[in-house]
């Protein structure tokens, strides 16, 4: 089974899910199709233990932050993790937690996620809230960046900034009676860091977090 679900994330790492079929597994296994129905019933299997298997890394990784003083901080830290994680397997966003009972690691992972919101003020309802806002921002955000680039990109044709530059004078192109708003950030738009945009994110969102545990004190 190992064997299996690795080289099922490798296919899936060089190629994204369509790279997964059965038949492509089992050539890189050196066997028949029928052998992998010894292993999961289905892809849709196959995927979801593909993601846990990979979630073990993270998993392990944030134990560190479990103990920090502040809850709040850890959150941090175990959203970076996670975040770092997707990015680099935008395929993994698509499965994160979409079935628990095949992926005991992303049910860990959201118990730790958890367990550091129980150390809030929260109600029940709010912790619960609390926690699927920062799994749906940092896994969201994350499969969002890791998309393909556009084509002339991956082509070398133009490089991001070149890319952006372009993006950039599209919208400076636009009426600013119409657009205030993109004419406002267009700057920051053309040289902006997709990581720190994440990072600035998920502190407003941390923030509000904290002042709601706080009760706006």
């Amino acid at each position: 089974m190992e064997t299996v679900i690795s080289e099922a994330v490798a296919l899936l790492d060089e190629a994204g899910e369509p790279a997964l079929t059965f038949r492509a597994l089992a050539a890189r296994l050196g066997g028949g199709v029928a052998s992998i129905y010894w292993y999961v019933s289905s892809k849709d299997e196959l995927l979801d233990r593909a993601t846990d298997h990979v979630l073990a890394g993270p998993l392990a990784d944030i134990e560190r932050f479990r103990d920090g003083d502040d809850p709040i901080d850890n959150l941090r830290s175990i959203a970076v993790t996670v975040f770092d994680v997707i990015v680099e397997r935008p395929w993994l966003g698509a499965y994160f937690m979409r079935n628990t009972g095949a992926q005991p690691n992303a049910l860990l992972l959201y118990e730790r996620i958890g367990q550091q919101v129980m150390r809030l003020d929260l109600t029940r309802r709010q912790a619960f809230h609390a926690v699927s806002a920062v799994i749906g921002f940092v896994v969201g955000t994350a499969a969002d960046l890791g998309q393909q680039p556009p084509q002339e990109v991956l082509d070398g044709e133009v490089d991001r900034e070149t890319f952006l530059a372009a993006a950039a004078a599209q919208w400076r192109s636009l009426d600013p009676a119409e657009y205030p708003f993109v004419h406002h950030v267009v700057d920051e738009f053309a040289g902006h860091d997709d990581a720190e945009q994440f990072r600035a994110g998920l502190d407003l969102l941390l923030a509000g977090l904290r002042l709601q545990a706080t009760g706006g004190r």
